[in-house]
C-alpha cells in the first residue's frame, strides 16, 4: 500500500536495491511509490567497505534509516548500518503485514460498494489515526468498531474493517511463569494462605489475560499468566504474586517471590 508523501527523518524504510555503484547504492522506497534513496558508501557498513557488493546487491529487499529527505531534490539520503536485526525483522513484518492489509482494504470497499476516491479518503485517514492500516484492522479485531467510529471512520466501513480484523487476525499470546513460597504460622494459616491464592487467580486483569494459580509443593505455588504480550503479562504477574504476599504478611506470615522455579534447599 502506497504512502502519501515522503519519510519522515528517522523513519525505517522498506526498499530495493536497484542499481550498485563503486560511491553507494540506489534504491526505490516500497512503500512510498517507489521514491528513489541513495545510500551513500559510507552508510553501507560500520568500517571500511572494500567491496560494496559483498552487502548489498541488486534486487535485494533491505530495511534502511532515513538520514535525509529533500522533496525538492527528489532526494532522499538512507542508511543501512545503522538499522539492527531486530529492527529489520521488526519493519520487514510491519511490512508483510500492510501488504495483508492491502488486500483487506480492497475487500471493505467491495463489499460496502466504496468507489475509488471514497476509499483513497478512508485509507488516509486510517493512516492519520494509526502507524499502519493493519493496525486498524487489528483495532477494530480487539475493541469492535466503536474504537474505529471513535478516529473518525463512519459506521459502515468500521463494522466491515472490524469484520474483517476479527476473521483474519490471530491474537497472539506468550505465556510465563512465577513462583511464591507462603508460609503463616496462625492456626487458621491454610485458610489464610488459601484466600490469598484466590485473590492473586482474581487480580483485576482485562478479558484477554488469564491467571492460573497452582500448587507446586508446600511451601511453594505457581502463577502462571497467559497474555497477549510480556510487558503486560510481567505486570499481570507482579500485581497477582503481591496480592497473595500481601494477604499472608499481614497475617503475620511471610512470602517471597521467585520468577524461576528455584529448588529448595
Amino acid at each position: 500500500m502506497e504512502r502519501k508523501g515522503w519519510p519522515e527523518l528517522d523513519d525505517l524504510v522498506v526498499c530495493t536495491v536497484v542499481e550498485v555503484k563503486d560511491f553507494g547504492a540506489f534504491t526505490q522506497l516500497d512503500e512510498y511509490g517507489n521514491k528513489e534513496g541513495l545510500i551513500h558508501i559510507s552508510e553501507v557498513a560500520t568500517g571500511w567497505v572494500k567491496y560494496i557488493r559483498d552487502h548489498v546487491r541488486e534486487g535485494q529487499k533491505i530495511v534502511c534509516k532515513v538520514l535525509n529527505v529533500e522533496p525538492d531534490k527528489q532526494h532522499i539520503d538512507l542508511s543501512f548500518k545503522d538499522v539492527n536485526e531486530h529492527q529489520r525483522r521488526e519493519k520487514i513484518q510491519s511490512w508483510k503485514n500492510e501488504q495483508k492489509a492491502e488486500k483487506w482494504i480492497s475487500y471493505v470497499a467491495e463489499t460496502t460498494k466504496t468507489g475509488p476516491e471514497e476509499l483513497e479518503k478512508l485509507i488516509d485517514l486510517l493512516y492519520e489515526a494509526f502507524e499502519n492500516v493493519f493496525d486498524a484492522f487489528e483495532e477494530g479485531m480487539r475493541n469492535g468498531p466503536d474504537s474505529l467510529i471513535e478516529v473518525g471512520v463512519d459506521e459502515k466501513h468500521a463494522e466491515a474493517i472490524s469484520r474483517v480484523g476479527s476473521d483474519n487476525i490471530k491474537i497472539p499470546y506468550v505465556e510465563i511463569s512465577g513462583y511464591i513460597d507462603l508460609t503463616c504460622p496462625l492456626p487458621d494459616g491454610v485458610d489464610v494462605i488459601n484466600k490469598s491464592l484466590k485473590a492473586a487467580s482474581k487480580v483485576k486483569v482485562d478479558d484477554d489475560v488469564n491467571v492460573e494459580v497452582a500448587y507446586v509443593g508446600a511451601p511453594r505455588y505457581r502463577i502462571h499468566v497467559t497474555a497477549p504480550d510480556y510487558k503486560k503479562a510481567e505486570s499481570v504477574l507482579k500485581s497477582s504474586a503481591d496480592m497473595a504476599i500481601n494477604i499472608v504478611q499481614k497475617a503475620k506470615g511471610t512470602g517471597t517471590f521467585h520468577r524461576h522455579h528455584e529448588a529448595k534447599a
